[in-house]
C-alpha cells in the first residue's frame, strides 16, 4: 500500500474518532441542566475532620458524583430549600445510583456549627449526607478555592446573625472533576437528570 495513501486514511481516521468524541461530549452536555463547567476542572482537595474525628478527603469519593454545598444551620431559607431538593433529587435515583452520590454541607458559619451541629442538622434530611466543619482557618482555604462568598450581618439584640453567602450546589464528578453547578431553585428533576448522566 501507498505510504502518502496510508497517512491519509491514519488521519482521516483520527479525524473522524475526534469527531465522533466531540459530537458524544456535545450530545452529553446538550442533555445536562445545570451549568456545564468546559472543559471540566480538577476539583480542590478538601481535608476536614467530621464528627467522629474521622479525616475527610474529597480525593477519597472518586468513582461517586459528590454534590458540595456551603451554608450554615442557622440559615432561614436557602440551606433547608437545597437540601430538601437534594434529598428530593436523589430519591429520584435507583438505588445503586444513590449509592454513588455524596452530598457534603459545610459551613460558612464555624463560630455556630460544631462539627456534631452540622452533622445532626443534614441528617434530618438524609441520614446519608455530610455535615462538615472546622477551624476559620482550615475551612477559609476551601472557601477559597471553591470562590465561595461569604458575609457576616450584624447581630441583633439577640446576638444572632444571618451570613450571606453562595447559594450554588457544585458537582464533582466520578474522575475527581468540578464539571457542574445548579442555582439556587434548580428542581430536582434537573438535578436527577444530570446525577444519572454523570453517573455514566
Amino acid at each position: 500500500m501507498d505510504r502518502k495513501i496510508l497517512l491519509v486514511g491514519l488521519g482521516t481516521l483520527a479525524l473522524v474518532i475526534l469527531a465522533t468524541a466531540a459530537a458524544y461530549f456535545t450530545s452529553q452536555n446538550s442533555q445536562l441542566r445545570g451549568s456545564v463547567i468546559a472543559p471540566p476542572l480538577p476539583a480542590s482537595e478538601i481535608l476536614l475532620t467530621d464528627q467522629n474525628g474521622n479525616p475527610f478527603r474529597l480525593s477519597d469519593y472518586r468513582g461517586r458524583v459528590v454534590l458540595l454545598f456551603f451554608g450554615y444551620t442557622y440559615c432561614p431559607d436557602v440551606c433547608p430549600a437545597t437540601m430538601a431538593e437534594l434529598r428530593a433529587a436523589r430519591a429520584m435515583l435507583k438505588p445503586e445510583q444513590a449509592a454513588r452520590v455524596q452530598v457534603v454541607f459545610i459551613t460558612v458559619d464555624p463560630a455556630r456549627d460544631t462539627p456534631a451541629s452540622i452533622q445532626e442538622y443534614v441528617a434530618r434530611f438524609d441520614p446519608t449526607f455530610l455535615g462538615l466543619s472546622g477551624t476559620e482557618q482550615e475551612l477559609s482555604k476551601v472557601w477559597q478555592a471553591y470562590g465561595v462568598f461569604r458575609e457576616l450581618g450584624a447581630p441583633t439584640a439577640s446576638g444572632n446573625y444571618e451570613v450571606s453567602h453562595t447559594a450554588r450546589v457544585y458537582a464533582v464528578d466520578v474522575n475527581g472533576d468540578l464539571s457542574l453547578s445548579f442555582a439556587f431553585g434548580t428542581p430536582p428533576t434537573d438535578i436527577a437528570n444530570d446525577l444519572k448522566i454523570l453517573l455514566k
